[in-house]
């Protein structure tokens, strides 16, 4: 992060808090390691960032086409307009599972067509960082756009009113939601159009319910 100039760091669910070691090998990355956050889940690290690309060294993938790395940031600087974006790394033993490649809104997948597929994560996050820094900086847009922790609390209230309509499976409501909140994402919703679609689904679900009490 700090060869290319890259300082927002945050861990999600560590498997060690002791960090000291790391402060002292990081050459030069004070500013990385003074100002780096830890974040008890994914949800929580992304709650502020309007746009999610997720990395992992598979191909065949659920619900997802991947997207080549220089796609992926492209897609990410068109969405920095309208807030924080983020890319997310997975451990190098496993990468990131499919239920964290769902809080994602894109997946990436550096090709490799040498006998080893993965890589390391710090050669990873190198290439993908520095054609992050490749990338001019976009003007930011006139309105924040919808954080992804606005998406979730929408996604829940879509839950319940699309559940109490029977549009929904009991069973399985999380397919149906990711791709509907996924659209509201690509569709660079705003935060406040988000609150609208909050406030109607609210509406919708009260009276629902409303009128299956009568």
């Amino acid at each position: 992060m700090a060869n290319f100039g890259f300082t927002e760091l945050i861990l999600s669910d560590p498997q060690t808090h002791e960090f000291r070691v790391a402060g002292r090998i990081a050459v030069k990355a004070d500013s990385v390691m003074e100002h780096f956050q830890v974040a008890q889940t994914l949800d929580e690290a992304l709650s502020g960032v309007v746009y999610a690309v997720g990395t992992t060294s598979r191909t065949e993938l659920k619900r997802f086409t991947p997207l080549t790395p220089e796609q992926a940031v492209a897609r990410m600087a068109t969405h920095a307009a309208r807030g924080k974006v983020a890319l997310v790394l997975g451990g190098e033993k496993r990468g990131l599972s499919d239920d964290e490649l769902a809080r994602c809104q894109d997946v990436l997948v550096i090709p490799t067509p040498g006998p080893q597929p993965s890589m390391n994560l710090s050669h990873a996050a190198s290439i993908l960082l520095y054609l992050c820094s490749r990338q001019d900086a976009p003007p930011p847009a006139p309105t924040p756009g919808a954080s992804l922790g606005m998406i979730k609390r929408l996604e829940a209230k879509m839950q319940d009113a699309l559940l109490a309509a029977e549009f929904l499976n009991p069973q399985a409501p999380e397919h149906m939601l990711t791709e509907l909140s996924r659209a509201l994402v690509r569709g660079q919703l705003t935060e406040r159009e988000a609150q609208v679609w909050l406030a109607a689904f609210e509406h919708v679900r009260r009276t629902i319910l409303s009128n299956a009490s009568r």
